[in-house]
């Protein structure tokens, strides 16, 4: 599949999971970054178009609309009062694009793009097992200024990948729990580790010289000890 043919179908469905799209996916750094970046973008619309409408929202149109004194009066009221809601919901993606202005938003930003990462990724990662070694692992993390002294879990997939604005590290490890996902982040979300949960699946942040570990494991997984354990084995470049 050529570049352009690529990008005509990621455009088309960001999340289109066929065989060939998979291979083209994988197949560059660049490619996985754009493919990542169109998934989360697509994730945030969605998000952002689910607006609550209120329970009384009819019977207030209709108690707006038998106070004004003609239907000329009623025109521009009902104009401005729709230009206020699309602008309502415009700030309300403009908001959720930029990730928030505070530390809570930014936090819960970080934990919502892994979350979502493990999800778009679950179907491609599933059935892999590339008994990836420790120098392999720490090849990937030369570019963060880091490396591993051991992991203490087999490892069955490891790569970049684009989170967010940024490249990250992807690693897939088993524990006696089961299978996690453990993304290096090169930002620092948090002072302290902090848990964050999913509908099916829940995770930690955990700040690691001047960036983030981040684990994620099905609901119900403690990933804390991973987290806590592949922390004391991380090495950072002074």
């Amino acid at each position: 599949m050529d570049d352009l043919e690529f990008r005509r179908r990621l455009l088309a469905d960001p999340f289109d999971n066929s065989q060939d799209m998979a291979e083209a996916r994988n197949a560059s750094i660049t490619n996985r970054k754009l493919s990542d970046e169109l998934q989360q973008l697509d994730s945030k619309l969605e998000q952002a178009m689910k607006v609550d409408v209120p329970d009384d929202l009819a019977d207030r149109i209709l108690f707006h609309q038998s106070g004004q004194p003609s239907k000329k009066n009623w025109k521009p009221r009902a104009l401005v009062a729709m230009a206020a809601s699309i602008a309502f919901v415009f700030g309300i993606f403009v908001g959720q694009y930029n990730q928030g202005v505070g530390p809570d938003n930014h936090h819960l930003e970080i934990a919502q793009i892994a979350m979502d990462h493990v999800k778009h990724e679950a179907g491609f990662v599933a059935n892999i097992d590339e008994s990836v070694s420790l120098s392999q692992v720490n090849a990937k993390l030369t570019p963060f200024g880091s490396s591993f002294n051991e992991v203490p879990g087999h490892i069955y997939y490891v790569n970049h990948c684009g989170f967010g604005d940024k490249f990250a590290l992807h690693m897939v490890m088993g524990t006696p729990e089961g299978k996690v996902t453990v993304f290096v982040v090169p930002e620092q979300q948090s002072s302290d580790m902090t848990q964050f949960a999913g509908s099916d699946m829940q995770g930690v942040v955990m700040p690691v010289q001047n960036a983030s570990l981040i684990v994620v494991g099905d609901k119900g997984q403690d990933v804390s000890p991973v987290a806590k354990s592949l922390s004391s084995e991380l090495n950072w470049e002074i």
